[in-house]
């Protein structure tokens, strides 16, 4: 008898509520929304054990856009496992094969280092390819994805809010667990 009496009153609550709000929705704690999503993210390994003395920086680059963005994750690759993504350091430019949303080859290339560009920021940069992003040239130092273009002065590893919606929505749509299909790509820079 209780639980018809509340049904038939849910109506009017659910009005009484939209009336009070206005119609718009009411978003939960800013602090709510990771913890909902960690648990959803997409998980994309990586293996930087050819990235030679960039390895440190490889790691600090993914631990950047793991605090930036939450519908994907960047880890190493376990042992005896294929990763989603190769790193390998060599004399070229930097340069990112990417195969796929989530998948594909870097090259940590030493000729940008040795002309004093910050090896963090390349990482994070070359790491936004693989997530999705295209180069935004040329650009100021606040777009991670500007690359060369914002200047050797530029050690900016973090992605603006544009690069982080972009990766959010990129990663939001394709789901747990999915593979967007892609034509292979090359990024130098």
């Amino acid at each position: 008898m209780r639980s018809s009496k509340f049904i038939r009153a849910l109506p009017a609550a659910v009005t009484a509520v939209l009336a009070l709000t206005a119609g718009q929705a009411v978003a939960a704690p800013a602090s709510a929304a990771p913890a909902e999503h960690t648990a959803a993210a997409r998980t994309v390994t990586y293996d930087a054990s050819g990235a030679a003395e960039f390895k440190d920086a490889v790691a600090k680059g993914a631990a950047i856009w793991n605090q930036s963005v939450v519908n994907v994750q960047l880890k190493p690759v376990a042992s005896g496992q294929r990763a989603n993504v190769r790193i390998i350091a060599d004399n070229g430019w930097p340069r990112t094969l990417s195969t796929g949303l989530g998948s594909g080859t870097i090259y940590f290339g030493r000729e940008a280092v040795d002309e004093g560009y910050n090896t963090v920021r390349i990482s994070s940069h070359e790491l936004g390819h693989i997530l999705g992003l295209p180069d935004m040239k040329p650009g100021p130092c606040s777009s991670l994805m500007s690359g060369s273009t914002a200047g050797v002065s530029c050690t900016n590893p973090n992605p603006n809010a544009a690069e982080k919606a972009e990766v959010e929505d990129s990663f939001g749509l394709v789901g747990v667990g999915a593979t967007a299909a892609a034509t292979p790509r090359m990024y130098r820079d």
